[in-house]
């Protein structure tokens, strides 16, 4: 494999909880996908400090997607098309859906990702990969 891009992303969780505030919590369905949204909805039912935690990961991941594809947030790439779930084991993976999935898969991309976060802010790092050209 050889790297296509990498791409990281830095998230103040404050403003992430500002932004959920304004706009009345819609900023939650418009930047999670479906399995990300359920996920979210089940955290912040049990805790609103950890749904906040999770929504603040992903909208990190998906800038840092979108950094290392070199598209930025411009179609194929949408908020909802690309989402961060986990293994059983608890690794995130990225899972791409509709025009974003065809657009990665006609260019051999892979990507790993990793995300993390404290009280304060979520980081996150994303290495996109495609096969070594033979």
């Amino acid at each position: 494999m050889a790297i296509y891009g990498i791409g990281t992303d830095l998230v103040q969780v404050s403003r992430v909880a500002a932004v959920m505030e304004r706009t009345k919590g819609r900023f939650a369905e418009k930047v999670l996908g479906p399995d990300e949204l359920r996920i979210y909805h089940a955290r912040r039912a049990r805790s609103e400090v950890r749904g906040l935690a999770f929504l603040a990961t992903r909208f990190s991941a998906k800038e840092a997607f979108s950094k290392a594809i070199g598209l930025g947030m411009h179609w194929p790439m949408t908020w909802r098309a690309l989402q961060t779930l986990n293994e059983p084991s608890g690794k995130p993976v990225i899972a791409a859906s509709g025009e974003l999935a065809k657009w990665l898969a006609q260019r051999g991309i892979t990507a790993q990702v990793t995300v993390t976060d404290e009280r304060d802010y979520a980081v996150t790092f994303v290495i996109a990969e495609v096969a070594d050209q033979a």
